[in-house]
């Protein structure tokens, strides 16, 4: 039975376990240790109720990309509730008009930025964008296209829309049946199914099964194909090169929209402002959120090029609008931290870091691929991913429980790293890390060093 204790005299961990529902997480074993509770944060460090610091490793999820403590976006946002807490941009604020000019001045660009308050809601909104410009732009006669294509392996969200676009098997159990009309390709995962071949021949092989796809739907009946840069939470999966270039060109000869997942990818996290400029190959519609704000403040955003906004356009009365809105996103406050946000990952050259400390922190691992249970290091900026295998020979991903013993092992030590939880089955076995971009060497030293006595601690155990 619940027990009704007054906040003073209540044990936090009892009311956690009393009171709160945890994502991902199963909760049996909550009652006897709950989950660590964190209180502060500076820097890429948490310190947790005991007074105990961690060095976080993941930012959070993965969205703390100007690190913890940022007094300047405490005050940002205070100063913008005062003034104006809350206004719906059914009319306008200026936060958010300064914040989507920002948006597409990056890009490079015109276009229109449309707010909501999370990557699922981004993608939902890219979605429904799509399907309704084309049906607003087909010859007359022609049926609908509104057929989406994802990859295996690729994480767009947890709502219904999202998650049918979703390819991680794990992620849609029991919830099934999802929204019709999403269909997956294979991921260009080159060290897993490049069996040796040169990489751009790997490379056509995946190209030649997306156009293949379309060509079996019907490529009239495909609005769209929705690809992360970088495949994140799937795997940390690095396309090579030549392949956006190359479904950029699909997309083309087909009438299909281009949409970029950058989510995780944007503002730092890849070592340039946007995962897609290491390959200089624009989409047609863009999804941001995390970075956006440094988690600072929930808020997501769909770019969109000028001509796909233009479907969109017609005298009042009629039903070509987009008929879409939410409530809290874009809000005043949430565009204000934004803003700041990116003026402190430009002031501070936080991109710029990233790939620098990226590569230094991808050479530190190096010496991990001699462990025989290494089957890759992999990644770009701060957004790496190790790749745990029974043997390199056979690539037999290695087994839950031995990959749980490396993530604890550096939580012991007090490091928190990630992993590929609640994916695929049976491929659970890839350590990701993203910290904040404001690491220090020092602190790229230390993940690097506990990382490898933890990974070569499996040899002992």
């Amino acid at each position: 039975m619940f027990a009704s204790l007054s906040p003073e005299k209540a044990d936090l961990g009892t009311m956690d376990a009393e009171s709160l529902w945890h994502p991902l997480v199963q909760h049996k074993s909550f009652s006897q240790k709950p989950p660590k509770c964190m209180t502060r944060g500076v820097g890429c460090y948490v310190t947790d109720t005991n007074g105990i610091e961690y060095f976080d490793g993941i930012s959070g999820l993965w969205c703390v990309n100007v690190g913890y403590g940022r007094q300047e976006l405490a005050e940002v946002a205070y100063e913008q509730m005062v003034d104006l807490a809350y206004f719906p941009l059914t009319m306008s604020h200026e936060p958010g008009i300064r914040l989507a000019h920002k948006l597409l001045e990056l890009l490079g660009y015109e276009g229109k930025v449309f707010f909501s308050t999370s990557g699922s809601e981004a993608n939902e909104t890219a979605f429904k964008i799509a399907r309704q410009y084309h049906a607003q732009t087909a010859p007359a006669g022609s049926g609908p296209r509104y057929k989406i294509i994802s990859r295996y392996r690729g994480y767009h969200g947890h709502t219904m829309g999202a998650l049918s676009a979703t390819a991680q098997a794990e992620r849609k159990l029991k919830y099934e049946p999802l929204v019709p009309g999403f269909l997956h390709v294979s991921p260009p995962y080159y060290y897993r199914f490049g069996d040796g071949q040169p990489e751009d021949v790997y490379n056509a092989a995946c190209l030649r099964e997306l156009e293949q796809t379309i060509l079996y739907e019907g490529a009239e009946s495909v609005a769209a194909v929705i690809v992360e840069p970088i495949i994140s939470g799937g795997g940390v999966i690095v396309p090579p090169e030549g392949y956006l270039r190359g479904v950029r060109e699909i997309c083309d000869r087909t009438g299909i929209l281009l949409i970029y997942d950058e989510v995780v990818n944007g503002f730092g996290r890849t070592g340039k402002m946007f995962g897609h400029q290491h390959w200089g190959v624009e989409p047609d519609i863009i999804s941001f959120a995390k970075g956006l704000t440094s988690g600072y403040m929930p808020l997501s955003a769909t770019v969109v090029k000028q001509f796909i906004f233009e479907a969109f356009l017609d005298d009042p009365g009629s039903d070509s609008h987009f008929r879409h809105v939410t409530t809290y996103g874009g809000t005043p406050v949430c565009t204000a931290v934004s803003l700041r946000s990116i003026e402190i990952l430009e002031r501070e050259n936080l991109c710029e870091r990233a790939a620098e400390m990226g590569n230094y922190l991808l050479g530190k691992l190096q010496r991990l691929l001699e462990h025989p249970n290494v089957g890759d290091v992999r990644g770009k900026g701060l957004l790496l991913g190790v790749e745990l295998v029974k043997d390199k020979a056979s690539k037999t991903p290695l087994d839950s429980d031995a990959v749980a013993s490396v993530t604890k092992y550096c939580m012991d030590k007090q490091m928190i790293i990630g992993r590929n939880t609640n994916t695929i089955p049976g491929f659970t076995n890839v350590l990701i890390l993203a910290p904040p971009l404001v690491m220090s060497r020092e602190d790229a030293d230390r993940l690097a060093d506990t990382l490898c006595d933890a990974v070569f601690a499996l040899s002992s155990s």
